[in-house]
């Protein structure tokens, strides 16, 4: 007697190899813990932070201005992302004007975000 699983059983294949690499990480995690020496001292319980030990607490405030500059490299980033896709498509028959105009109102938001961040003297290093 055959079952037949239809469309669904397609995915029986994905299933199983899900299955496989979950069973397979689970076992590397285990033999490492059950392999590894387990020695716990002072000094390896103490809180490290590149090779500085601590002082005080651990209470410290960041200027705004950092965050800042992690939206403008989004600007940059999300820009560039858009950019290598758009210089692939635009030569394809049909797409010349279309993508053309959309990637200037694009640039033009994008070049707002800049000129936004230069007007309130966040890309200068001073």
């Amino acid at each position: 007697m055959t079952v037949s699983l239809g469309y669904l059983g397609s995915y029986a294949a994905v299933f199983a190899l899900l299955v496989v690499g979950v069973a397979i990480v689970a076992g590397a995690l285990f033999a490492n813990r059950m392999l590894r020496p387990a020695r716990p001292t002072p000094e390896k319980l103490a809180t490290y932070e590149c090779g500085v030990d601590p002082v005080g607490e651990g209470w410290a405030q960041s200027q705004v201005r950092y965050y800042v500059f992690t939206y403008l490299y989004v600007i940059f980033a999300v820009d560039a992302v858009f950019l290598f896709p758009w210089a692939t498509v635009f030569a394809a028959p049909g797409f010349g004007m279309t993508t053309l105009v959309e990637m200037f109102v694009f640039l033009g938001f994008i070049a707002l975000g800049i000129l936004y961040g230069w007007r309130k003297r966040v890309l200068t290093w001073a």
